[in-house]
This record gives structure tokens, C-alpha cells and sequence, in this order.
């Protein structure tokens, strides 16, 4: 606020900010309470920043008084600065060139001469050594290929290796000179030579795990810049076991049906654990021997480990796009018993990776004499001789590899990423996948349903047992989702959750809507004892009153259920929410199994905003300021805060499919009532002859009688008898909770009677003050446990309510306007039969505009109605009036 800065303060805010007018605000908006300032607050706080801004203005106009005083007697000192500097540069510039002079003529002629002819005997010196350097080469080049040739004949692979060397690093002298292109061929030539002189004994060496011939193999093929080569020979052999065990294993639910014999009868999920543990024997294996040959083994494990993954056919991609092929949608659950055995398997390399970084490396024959001009740190070449395995869609600079994504990582988890990238696409497809499971697992709870007729009178027993098979199958999803992306798929899970329950409800929503036979053996649900004899319903509307009850007791059960679930989907997500917030502020802390994996998942589309706003959504007190619930920005403590659902689908299905028992709870109660007023526009008292508002000559012989009102219609009395019963009927029910389940559904309830039942289970909370179910959780199921039972009266209230809006809207909106024609009489009757059943409705707290309008208009005499028709043009009671009265020509 204005009062608690100082203007030094003050002033410095002012000039920091951008605008004028978010300034004033700012400055003048209350920091310690979310309550608007008063008048007089907020005249104080004016009047003190205008005397504040006004000692800052004087201020500065005082301290810019005194600067332009100073900057006024500092330029004319500062005009003889910059004349005395100019003439002390002058004469400077003099005295140098006098020095220079001096300096000339201090040197003698004849030692000037012969400092220039030492000068240029020193440069031809330099030319002629050069000269002679180029000599030497061309004519070691011109012995080069016989050199070569005797010592590949007389087997004397290392000299021919380190003469190949010794010409390799000449080749610079030729450059970008006729003579480089056929020396460079030449070269190539003669190591091609030597290394298919070496290719057989190299390989039989690697077979036979001759480790000393190996490390020799090895300081040769560097010596010629081939050490990419007999990587890819030692790769190349050393991992054919493997690869023959994958490629020559038939897999009955991924291979094609031609490669499949009589001994394919595992399946992918049991050969993979197997395919495996060889894998890993393999590398234990290797990580004693590498050290004894290579000067950087844990690169060359990790090379080996990717050189087996790319070699197997068919790719490690295709068997898994073949086994969702085969399993359709229950892949999901054959592929993560798969995506776990991989992630054990990437620990126990980690393992050996680990202890082959602590291994000895043994001397190398590159330390010998002769050879120790090889090249420094054996460092990864590529000859121009293509390699066996080169792949073109990796880059070795840097100490990085680019896969085929697009995605640069660490060459030490190379071998990491090759292992789980062909998971990726399917983790990025997660929700889809889950939704397809989940799809999948509904058509087989229902399955059972659709083939045998479920009777009605298990309808509603059946919606409970299949909730829980529905929630059963939900909770596997929520470990799905950690198994196989660990909460990177947390959107497509809540949104594959969202969808499935949802679905669930529907089916049964559309069930109740369109209305099935009934049973007619719930008749004896009503009992004598009960006095309920009186109401005008058939054992069938009993039958159906039962069912729908039961219905709606199940959609609440159903509902309970589904808070209990989503509690513990959201204690699921907060601690990956936690999991996330680790990982971000500790760098060596790891969301999945492997940094490999990880460094995937998290530079995969998964890592979205989207999965951000709702982990923060989850976890407000730890997530991004901006994206916190208001009552928690505003300091509110987050206990008081009531966590905005995650399921909203899904619980406005089952909203939905409670409004559709209510609805048909409300078909069968008023179902008497309708059929009296089935024949009510037809009736002939509506053109009955006579006008009772007729002025009548009294002559003196005649006795004047006073008129009374009319009586209302039998309808009208049958209609008001029922709803004076209805009472009755809900004090029979008043215990029966399924009634005060999702009052907020109630066809036309009364807005202030659910205001009046939200202050009863939340003192303070207005249900009705935005749309939407989301402020409506007292009304259906809290979110926190232990609910406040609600008033059966209350209850009560809200249902006749409904009922009573729900009657007249269907008698002004649907009977009363296919009247055809009203005579004076028949418009007073209808008149009298509208005031009665106003005055019924009102005992019942129900105010309807409608009805007291077609009262209104059913009182106007002929010359009334015809005087007001201009007025009420646009009233739609009206014109149904004006129309039946004849006033409308």
C-alpha cells in the first residue's frame, strides 16, 4: 500500500513500471486482505501519495537545478581539456617520428645488407628442407605398394600396418594437388588388402576367444584407421549366438503363420525373458574380455549391446506391431509382462556396466615399439571403405548418438535408448491403448447381459454387481499406467477413466430412457398398512415406482463408489506428482527404471503442459503458482479447498442416468394425473353457450340472486385430490436415501429449496450460484467422508417441488394450448379450475407464472382481452388465449 513505502521506494516503483495506470492501482490495492478498500481508506491513501509524488517532484527538480549547474561550469573547462590533449598528441606524434629517424640512421648500410641476405638464406633454408620432405615422401610412395605387398606375403601384418601409417600421415603433403586422389586410392587399395589378408585369422581369433591375438588384430586395424571395422567383425561374431536364438525361435503370437512349426508354442512374453538371460550371459561374458582388447570398453559394451538390437530379425518393432495384431485390444496386458522383463533385464546390464568402468585395461600392443605413432586414444574412425553395420542415422561427434527420432543422447546410453525405443510409440499411444482395454473388458462384464434377458426386478442389483467388476477392472488400469510409462501417461489414463465409466453409465442411462415391460409381480409392494390403497395407481405404476427407486439408490452407490476410486486416483497421481517434483530439483534422481528410458519418456510428446497443469492441478501446494486453485492464491489453507473432480464424464453420467430415473420416477407418480387430463382440451364445457359475466335487467316483479363462482371441473378435483396425496406417498419414503441422491436433477426443482438443502450440508455454499455440477457436491456424494444425512422434509419439499413444476408445465405447455375454442362459459370454468388448482400448488410451496397468466387471461371479458391483444403481442399465453377467444382476427 501507499502508506507503507517510503517515497525512495515510491518513486523507484514508478519508474520500474510500464504503465501509469497499473501502477496507481497496484500501489493503491490492499496487500493484506483480499476486502475492497473503503472511501475514506481509500481518499487517505490518495491524498498521501499526491504529497508524496509532489516532495519526490521537488525534490528532483532541485537535484536537476543543481546538475544543470554543475554540467554549465564543467563546459568550458572541458573545451581547454580537449585543446591541451590535442597538443600534447601533436607533439608527441613528433617526437616519435624524430625517434624513428634516430633509429635508421643508427644502422649501418652494409649490416643493413646483411641482416636482408641472412633473411633470405633463412627462407630458402625452410624452402629446400620442405623440398626435400617432398622428395622423401614421393619416393617413399613410389616403394609403397611393393613394401606393402612383400610384407603381406611374408605375413608380417604389423610392419605392413605401421608402413600403411607412416605413408597415411604424408597423404597431407599432396593435398589439393593432382596427385592426392590416386595416393588416396592407392591406400585404400592396400589396406582393403591387408584387412581381407587379416579377416580370417581376425575372425577365427574372435571364435576362439584368442585374446591376445585379438588386442594385436586391434593396434593393427588402428594403425590403418580401421578400428571400425574389427569392431563390426567382433560385434558381428560375437553376437551371432544371440541373434540365432531370436531369429531362429518361432513365436506363436507374433511370427507368420508360414514360419510357425509344430515347436512354436511359446509365446512372445515367455520366450523374451529367455531371449534375454542368453543376452545377459553373453555380456557377462564380454565384460572380461573387452577390457583385455579395447582401450575404451565400456563404449564398446554398450556398442555390442546396440550392434545385437539392430541385427535381430524380424525387429524387435515388428514382433511387438505383431502381437497387437494378434491380441487386438488386450494387447496392452500381453505387453507389459514384456516392457517389465525388458526393464530387468536394462538394470542387470547397468550392473555389468558398472563393474566393466572399475576394470583393469591391460597394456596394448599400441604401447610396443613400432607402433607407437598409432592414433592418440583410439579414437572411432570411418575409412572409406563401408563397414558391415554402419547406419547413416547416427552421429558419433561429440560423444553423442542421434537416433532415427531425431533425438540427440549420451553415447554411454545408446544402448539404453535402442532397448526401449521401440516401447516409445506405444507409451505415447498409452490412453488409446487403455481405452481399448478398457473398452475390451466392458464388452465381456456385459456380454453375459446381452446374451440372456436380465428380468426387470434384477435390474438394479445387477447395475451394483457390475460397478464392482467395472471398478475392479479400473484399478488394474491405474497400475498399468505406472508399470508402463511410470505417470508419464497420466492424462490418457484419467481421460481413458473418464471414458470407460462414462460409457458404463450410458448403457444403462439409455436403458432407462427408452423404457422397458415391467413386471407386474411388484404389485404387492403395496401394502394395505401403508394407506396407500386410495392412489389411483395399477400394480404395474407400483412396479415401476419400485424399480426407478431402486435405480436411483444403485446410481448413488454407484456414485459413492466412484469418489472412493477417483480418492485413490488421486493419492496415485500425487505421488507421481511427487515423483516429478523430485526428479526435477535432483538431477540424479530417476521417474523410470533406467536413464535411458527416462531421458526417453521424458523427451517424448508424454512430457506435455497438459500433464504438467494437472500433476500441479493434483499437487497445488508444490506446483506452479499460477495453475493453484484462487482459494489457495489467496492464502486460503488448502484443507478448506474441495479438490475439483477428476472424473467429470463420468460423473455427469451418472448424474445423468440418475435425472433418467428421476424422470421416470416422476413419469409413474404423475401417470394418473396425466390420464385425466388426457381428455381435458377436448372437454365440451370449453364452448358451453352463456356468459355468467352477462349484465341481467331486474324488473321490479323479479328477485335479484347473487352469483357464486363456478366449481371446478371433475378433472380439476381428481387432479388436486392426487396432488394433496402425493405428501402421503413421500412420508412412506421419507427413510429411503435413494431420494436425495442428485437433487440437483430434479426436472424444475426450485432453485431457493437447494440453496436452503446446500446451506444444510455446507453453511455458507450457494449450489445454485454457477452452472455446472461442480459447486453441487453436497447434493450428490462429498468428496470427504462422512456425509450429513439430509432433512426428509427437505427432501420431501424438493420433490413435490419438482413434481408439481413438472404437472403444470405439462398442462400449460401441452394441454392447455390444444384447446380449441373457449366460449365466455367455458372461459370461466377454465378460469375457476385454474384458480383452484393455484391455490392446491401453493399448498404444496409450488409458484407457477404460467398458470396464474392462463388465469389472468382466462378472466378477461371480450372487451378487455380485445383492448389489451396490442400489449401483450408478444406473450405467447396470450396469443393461445386470443386465439381460442376469437379476439385474433
Amino acid at each position: 500500500m501507499a502508506l507503507s513505502l517510503s517515497t525512495t521506494e515510491l518513486v523507484t516503483s514508478l519508474e520500474e513500471s510500464p504503465d501509469i495506470v497499473s501502477w496507481i492501482n497496484d500501489t493503491l490495492a490492499p496487500s493484506d486482505t483480499a476486502e475492497p478498500l473503503g472511501l475514506s481508506d481509500l481518499d487517505q491513501h490518495v491524498n498521501h501519495l499526491i504529497s508524496t509524488l509532489d516532495l519526490a517532484s521537488e525534490d528532483t527538480s532541485s537535484q536537476l537545478e543543481r546538475i544543470i549547474d554543475d554540467v554549465s561550469r564543467g563546459v568550458p573547462r572541458l573545451t581547454y581539456d580537449l585543446h591541451f590533449m590535442k597538443d600534447g598528441a601533436t607533439s608527441l606524434q613528433s617526437v616519435l617520428f624524430q625517434v624513428t629517424e634516430r633509429s635508421k640512421n643508427a644502422v649501418p648500410s652494409h649490416t643493413r645488407t646483411a641482416l636482408d641476405r641472412l633473411q633470405l638464406l633463412d627462407l630458402m633454408k625452410s624452402r629446400m628442407e620442405a623440398a626435400r620432405e617432398v622428395l622423401r615422401e614421393a619416393e617413399s610412395w613410389s616403394t609403397l605398394e611393393l613394401e606393402v605387398t612383400s610384407l603381406l606375403a611374408e605375413k608380417s601384418y604389423a610392419k605392413a600396418a605401421e608402413r600403411l601409417s607412416e605413408a597415411s600421415r604424408s597423404m597431407a603433403v599432396f593435398q589439393n594437388t593432382p596427385e592426392y586422389d590416386p595416393r588416396k586410392t592407392l591406400m585404400v587399395n592396400l589396406q582393403n588388402q591387408l584387412e581381407a589378408a587379416l579377416s580370417s585369422a581376425l575372425v577365427a581369433a574372435i571364435n576362439v576367444h584368442d585374446l591376445a591375438a585379438c588386442r594385436n588384430y586391434f593396434s593393427i586395424f588402428s594403425n590403418i584407421q580401421r578400428e571400425s571395422e574389427f569392431r563390426n567383425y567382433y560385434n558381428g561374431s560375437r553376437r551371432a549366438s544371440v541373434v540365432a536364438l531370436w531369429q531362429d525361435t518361432g513365436i506363436s503370437d507374433c511370427d507368420s503363420p508360414s514360419s510357425i512349426t509344430e515347436n512354436s508354442t511359446q509365446t512372445f512374453a515367455e520366450f523374451i525373458p529367455k531371449f534375454y538371460a542368453a543376452f545377459l550371459a553373453l555380456l557377462k561374458v564380454e565384460r572380461t574380455s573387452i577390457p583385455s582388447i579395447f582401450p575404451d570398453p565400456a563404449s564398446t559394451l554398450s556398442a555390442l549391446i546396440s550392434s545385437v538390437l539392430s541385427a535381430v530379425q524380424p525387429t524387435f518393432s515388428q514382433r511387438l506391431a505383431s502381437l497387437f495384431s494378434h491380441y487386438g485390444d488386450n494387447a496392452l496386458q500381453e505387453l507389459i509382462p514384456i516392457f517389465r522383463a525388458t526393464e530387468e533385464f536394462a538394470a542387470s546390464v547397468e550392473n555389468v556396466m558398472e563393474k566393466i568402468k572399475y576394470s583393469a585395461v591391460l597394456p596394448t600392443p599400441l604401447d610396443s615399439p613400432g607402433l607407437a605413432d598409432g592414433p592418440p586414444g583410439h579414437a572411432r574412425r570411418r575409412s572409406s571403405r563401408l563397414s558391415m553395420s554402419w547406419r547413416p542415422s547416427r552421429s558419433t561427434s561429440s560423444g553423442l548418438v542421434t537416433l532415427k527420432s531425431g533425438l540427440s543422447i549420451p553415447e554411454e546410453l545408446e544402448w539404453e535408448q535402442e532397448l526401449f525405443q521401440p516401447f516409445l510409440d506405444f507409451q505415447v499411444d498409452y490412453g488409446a491403448l487403455e481405452r481399448r482395454l478398457l473398452d475390451h473388458s466392458l464388452r465381456e462384464i456385459i456380454s453375459n447381459d446381452t446374451r440372456d434377458r436380465i428380468p426387470d426386478t434384477d435390474r438394479a442389483r445387477l447395475l451394483r454387481e457390475r460397478a464392482v467388476d467395472i471398478f475392479s477392472v479400473a484399478e488394474e488400469s491405474v497400475s498399468r499406467c505406472s508399470a508402463f510409462t511410470h505417470g508419464y501417461g497420466a492424462v490418457g489414463l484419467v481421460r481413458a477413466l473418464d471414458g470407460f465409466f462414462q460409457s458404463f453409465i450410458d448403457m444403462w442411462t439409455a436403458d432407462v430412457r427408452q423404457g422397458s415391460s415391467t413386471s407386474a409381480s411388484l404389485a404387492s409392494q403395496l401394502a394395505s398398512g401403508e394407506d396407500l390403497s386410495d392412489l389411483d395407481y395399477t400394480s404395474e405404476d407400483w412396479a415401476d415406482f419400485q424399480l426407478s427407486l431402486h435405480l436411483l439408490s444403485s446410481a448413488r452407490a454407484v456414485f459413492d463408489r466412484m469418489v472412493v476410486f477417483e480418492n485413490k486416483l488421486r493419492s496415485n497421481l500425487t505421488q507421481i506428482a511427487t515423483t516429478f517434483r523430485l526428479a526435477r530439483n535432483d538431477s540424479s534422481h530417476t521417474i523410470a527404471a533406467s536413464k535411458g528410458e527416462n531421458q526417453l519418456l521424458e523427451q517424448s510428446s508424454l512430457n506435455s503442459a497438459e500433464l504438467q497443469v494437472l500433476l500441479d492441478r493434483i499437487d497445488p501446494d508444490h506446483g506452479h503458482p499460477a495453475l493453484a486453485p484462487p482459494s489457495l492464491r489467496h492464502g486460503a489453507p488448502p484443507s478448506l479447498h474441495a479438490a475439483a473432480p477428476l472424473l467429470v464424464d463420468a460423473r455427469e453420467g451418472v448424474f445423468a442416468f440418475a435425472k433418467a430415473c428421476q424422470v421416470s420416477l416422476q413419469g409413474t407418480i404423475l401417470s394418473p394425473l396425466r390420464k385425466h387430463l388426457a381428455s381435458y382440451a377436448t372437454s365440451p364445457l370449453w364452448s358451453a353457450p352463456g356468459d355468467p359475466k352477462a349484465k341481467k335487467t331486474v324488473t321490479a316483479n323479479e328477485l335479484h340472486v347473487p352469483s357464486f363462482s363456478l366449481s371446478p371441473s371433475e378433472t380439476v378435483h381428481k387432479i388436486s385430490e392426487g396432488l394433496l396425496n402425493l405428501p402421503r406417498l413421500f412420508d412412506v419414503y421419507a427413510d429411503d436415501d435413494s431420494l436425495s441422491f442428485s437433487l440437483h436433477t430434479l426436472p424444475h426443482v426450485d432453485p431457493e429449496i437447494l440453496k436452503s438443502i446446500s446451506e444444510q450440508l455446507t453453511p455458507g455454499a450457494d449450489l445454485t450460484a454457477s452452472p455446472g455440477h461442480k459447486r453441487r457436491q453436497s447434493l450428490t456424494a462429498p468428496v470427504r467422508p462422512t456425509p450429513t444425512p439430509l432433512d426428509p422434509e427437505m427432501v420431501s419439499s424438493a420433490w413435490l417441488s419438482s413434481l408439481g413444476h413438472t404437472l403444470l408445465t405439462y398442462l400449460t405447455t401441452s394441454v392447455l394450448p390444444n384447446i380449441s375454442t373457449l366460449s365466455p362459459a367455458g372461459a370461466a370454468q377454465l378460469a375457476s379450475d385454474l384458480g383452484y388448482l393455484s391455490t392446491i400448488v401453493r399448498a404444496l410451496n409450488v409458484e407457477f407464472e404460467d398458470l396464474d397468466k392462463w388465469k389472468e387471461y382466462a378472466d378477461l371479458d371480450d372487451e378487455d382481452g380485445k383492448k389489451r391483444l396490442a400489449e401483450r403481442d408478444g406473450d405467447v399465453v396470450f396469443q393461445h388465449m386470443s386465439r381460442m377467444r376469437g379476439w385474433a382476427k
